[in-house]
């Protein structure tokens, strides 16, 4: 593995490789759909048939396996959640996570959920996924920048500190959240492939 500090400008460096990337093109195509989708066509979730439509349409542009879209929506629309997005209530991601289905069975849907909470609100909800947790964990091991477990990342209040104290660590104070999510995530697609 090699041993780097993620400064902006590397960070910089690696968005911009991505942006030039065709490889990455139908990844980003879907974030400019979901962009389109989350924050000018659907802002709300009022309306249980919007909310399906953004459940499908996350759940099949990030692959996130979820079988029974309508138990997923009807629960995000049963829970209320838009004040708690607007003001970046981070509580909000582990009530959407927690689904029951109609066989009894709750499912912990942490990635998906920090997705929907970050589409609609992307400089306020960072996004949880394997590779992000790969990238922390490593960056812990190589310059501790934060003493945590792997545990505490699928806890939203404590992830969302871990990230800040990353952000604070590497002095990357001027990039998005959302520059930060992207540049976990290829480095993690990088250094730890499927």
């Amino acid at each position: 593995m090699p041993d780097f500090n993620p400064s902006k400008e590397y960070l910089l460096q690696r968005l911009a490789e991505w942006e030039k990337d065709e490889r990455y093109t139908k990844f980003k195509i879907g974030e400019y759909t979901l962009h389109s989708l989350f924050k000018d066509k659907y802002k709300l979730n009022i309306d249980i048939k919007e909310v399906l439509i953004k459940v499908c349409v996350l759940n099949s542009i990030y692959s996130t396996n979820i079988f029974d879209t309508y138990t997923v929506a009807n629960h995000i629309h049963s829970l209320k959640i838009d004040a708690c997005l607007e003001l970046g209530s981070l509580d909000i991601v582990n009530k959407v996570a927690n689904v029951e289905f109609p066989s009894g069975k709750i499912l912990n849907l942490y990635s998906f959920s920090s997705k929907y909470c970050s589409h609609h609100f992307p400089d306020k909800f960072p996004i949880y996924d394997s590779f992000v947790e790969k990238m922390l964990m490593y960056y812990q091991s190589q310059n501790h920048f934060y003493k945590f477990q792997k545990k505490d990342l699928k806890n939203y209040k404590k992830f969302y500190m871990i990230i800040e104290q990353f952000i604070k660590f590497y002095n990357i104070t001027d990039c998005s959240l959302k520059q930060i999510d992207i540049f976990l995530w290829l480095e993690g697609k990088r250094l730890f492939p499927l």
